[in-house]
């Protein structure tokens, strides 16, 4: 395990224990938010309370915040540095999809500053196909 990810968890006023270092070195490994049983099948056989209560810890220091995408399950990123207690500065939008078109991976796409208010839902026109 790498000694960066023991500072990451003591620069954000963390207790480095075994799950927790278990659960970021995990999280850093992985492309995209995670949810609770992502990270649970990715560290079985460890304990789920224990893996959630890390998460909890973590977004409540700034290392991670965690993403209502609709699914009714929480998924849980990485933060950029700058997110602290107080507040997260990674301003980003994370989008559902129920229908991914084949050229949506090979298309970069930049958002701006938006507030959105209240969930936004973007369906495909069938007529579109």
């Amino acid at each position: 395990m790498d000694k960066n990810i023991e500072e990451k968890l003591l620069e954000k006023k963390i207790n480095p224990t075994a799950m927790r270092l278990l659960v970021l070195d995990f999280m850093l490994q992985q492309k995209g938010a995670l949810s609770l049983t992502d990270i649970e099948k990715g560290l079985a056989p460890a304990d789920r309370i224990t893996i959630y209560r890390s998460l909890k810890s973590f977004e409540e220091h700034g290392l991670v915040h965690s993403i209502d995408d609709g699914t009714g399950a929480p998924k849980y990123a990485l933060c950029v540095d700058d997110c602290d207690t107080v507040a997260h500065h990674d301003l980003h939008v994370h989008f559902h999809l129920q229908y991914l078109p084949r050229d949506f991976l090979s298309t970069q796409y930049h958002f701006a500053d938006y507030s959105f208010t209240r969930r936004i839902s973007i369906r495909r026109n069938e007529s579109d196909s």
